[in-house]
């Protein structure tokens, strides 16, 4: 049995079941996690209030047959809209760390500019991958740029506005 703990900025909150909660977030030292709040959705839950999406919390984690959350306590809660971290727990990929977007999402320095370049992803240096045109938004499926009219028949859910001004 292993346990991990440390601070995380918790990304996405879901149902699993019909009491237990699936949790998404990103930590400074472990990347992008997933794990099981168990009961989480009781109306008795401890757990439950400090696990909302924006919150920065420490959490402790045990894994043996699966990753559980059995602690954690809010620190501080994030302005980042939901939106937006939705958005962002659907471009990362678990286990990898990154200090720079941490520090970046932790420090209130979260601008989509800022986190795709800090992923590889430079909107300053893209154009649209369908027609060159200046880029409008970045779709996740993808992992391509493109223009207003390019990316008006796909789902706004798939895309992140990145409008160069």
């Amino acid at each position: 049995m292993q346990e991990y703990g440390g601070e995380a900025i918790v990304l996405r909150k879901e149902p699993l079941g019909e009491q237990d909660n699936r949790v998404s977030f990103f930590s400074k030292r472990f990347g992008k996690l997933v794990a099981k709040a168990k009961s989480a959705r009781k109306i008795t839950s401890k757990l439950s209030a400090h696990l909302e999406p924006g919150n920065i919390s420490e959490i402790r984690l045990v894994e043996k047959n699966e990753v559980l959350i059995v602690d954690a306590l809010k620190k501080t809660r994030l302005s980042i809209p939901p939106s937006d971290l939705y958005l962002l727990d659907r471009l990362l990929g678990e286990g990898e760390a990154d200090i720079a977007l941490w520090h970046a999402v932790r420090d209130g320095q979260f601008s989509w500019q800022r986190i795709l370049a800090l992923l590889g992803w430079d909107p300053q240096e893209a154009a649209c991958s369908t027609c060159s045109a200046m880029p409008w938004g970045f779709h996740i499926p993808r992992q391509d740029f493109f223009c207003v009219s390019c990316a008006s028949n796909m789902p706004r859910r798939d895309i992140i506005n990145v409008s160069i001004v």
